[in-house]
């Protein structure tokens, strides 16, 4: 069973659909449980599979923990953890970032993923087979004007792969992080709180899509048990590094 973290909306609902058509059954999790139900009825209904769907916010330690204690009979089918749930807020330089946004960003893709992790590695422990998946970002190894804190929480991301890799060695679970660069999905405009200034991130250049982080996540979880991919770093053609992107002019633009 896989376990997808923000899975109502972008790569993780992505995710969710990719697997439900392989034939996987799922656990969803997001704070959006409307859009988590429509999914999962749709999948439902296509795919034949089982889809359970839970409210949550992974940044609560205790509601992630009572969550899982409530139904254990279910959490123990985990076979795959997808942490995915994270955000970008503002972009502003460190001088003059708003503390709030920081906190928001440190407490989702740092503190919510070691809360998810922590609760779900001992289930998969006992059975000595599992597989987690981290979602991090080219921001996590190659730094940007304005990325400050949110670069900083994908490092430590990238930091957190290696370490479980290290402390996880001989248990039979297998640790990969996914790396996008630029992604077409809600996450700018998240990140801006406008969605023309988040049109605009992709204006002129083909950014990655949803699916396209999808298809990482379910070949890397679909290789054998002795395989683990450690790393997958993905850059649309258009986009060098973080901050150098190909952008053709409005009059060539398709």
């Amino acid at each position: 069973m896989i376990l997808i973290t923000g899975a109502s909306s972008g790569i993780g609902e992505a995710c969710a659909r990719q697997f439900a058509a392989r034939g996987r059954d799922l656990i969803l999790v997001a704070r959006r449980l409307d859009r988590l139900e429509s999914l999962a009825r749709e999948l439902r209904d296509q795919h034949s599979v089982q889809v359970h769907c839970f409210e949550l916010n992974v940044t609560d330690f205790k509601a992630v923990s009572e969550l899982v204690a409530s139904q254990p009979s279910l959490f123990t089918r985990v076979d795959t953890l997808i942490n995915n749930a994270g955000l970008g807020k503002g972009l502003d330089p460190i001088q003059s970032g708003n503390p709030e946004d920081w906190d928001v960003m440190i407490d989702t893709n740092i503190k919510g993923l070691l809360y998810v992790t922590r609760v779900i590695l001992p289930l998969m422990i006992q059975k000595k087979r599992g597989h987690l998946i981290l979602m991090g970002s080219v921001a996590g190894r190659w730094t940007y004007p304005r990325g400050n804190v949110y670069s900083a929480t994908k490092y430590a991301v990238k930091g957190l792969t290696e370490s479980l890799r290290l402390d996880l060695l001989g248990t039979g679970i297998r640790v990969t992080e996914i790396a996008p660069g630029m992604v077409e999905t809600g996450f700018s405009e998240v990140r801006l709180g406008d969605a023309e200034k988040a049109k605009a991130v992709y204006a002129g250049m083909t950014p990655l899509t949803a699916n396209d982080i999808a298809d990482a996540v379910v070949w890397a979880e679909g290789r054998p048990q002795h395989v683990n991919i450690q790393e997958i770093v993905i850059y649309p053609t258009d986009q060098a590094s973080p901050s150098v992107v190909q952008r053709k002019a409005p009059k060539d633009a398709p």
